[in-house]
């Protein structure tokens, strides 16, 4: 997991990124601030543990949530879901607590869900079980950490559907930030 997971590329940072000044300023101030002054950050004003980037493809979601950790100093797991989704039942599953259990020894750390609606989507009645338990899975995990409030783990979701997600994921994402079109910059 370590060698598919964990990005060991050289840092990004915010002002590597041409444009979405807004955005950057936003994502600064919600999640890297908190991180790099915890004592400051805390109660009412402690950061969100789930974050939702959202918006058309190609806007920078990824490299957004590359230069978040980075900023923050942390330890950056990118997962997609073709390497969440297992051939044989039950390999998801392991694979997202593996992912969750070395993202809580190496804090601080933000995980990044790439395409989340691949995995997160709505739940329906004809959903296989295997589904059914990654999801519950992945949405355990996230509740897992929320409840201690000394874990410094992030977890981030990118998404071009957010309509099209479960509404117990969406709770989980308790910040949303839109991603806009590029400007001229």
């Amino acid at each position: 997991v370590l060698d598919e997971v964990v990005d060991r590329r050289a840092g990004t940072n915010f002002k590597q990124i041409a444009g979405l000044d807004g955005t950057k300023q936003v994502l600064q101030e919600a999640l890297v601030f908190p991180s790099l002054r915890p004592d400051l950050f805390k109660g009412i004003r402690a950061p969100p543990r789930g974050v939702l980037l959202f918006g058309p493809p190609g806007n920078g979601k990824t490299l957004l949530a590359k230069a978040v950790a980075s900023e923050m100093n942390c330890t950056f797991f990118h997962l997609s879901t073709s390497l969440i989704q297992q051939k044989y039942v039950g390999d998801s599953e392991k694979v997202v607590r593996t992912v969750f259990t070395l993202a809580e020894q190496m804090q601080p750390s933000v995980i990044f869900f790439d395409e989340v609606d691949g995995i997160l989507l709505a739940r329906r009645g004809n959903d296989a079980s295997w589904v059914r338990s990654l999801k519950s899975e992945l949405l355990t995990r996230m509740d897992g950490f929320e409840t201690n409030h000394d874990a410094r783990l992030l977890v981030i979701g990118a998404t071009n559907r957010p309509q099209e997600l479960d509404d117990a994921a969406i709770r989980r994402f308790t910040r949303r930030f839109y991603i806009p079109l590029p400007d001229m910059e």
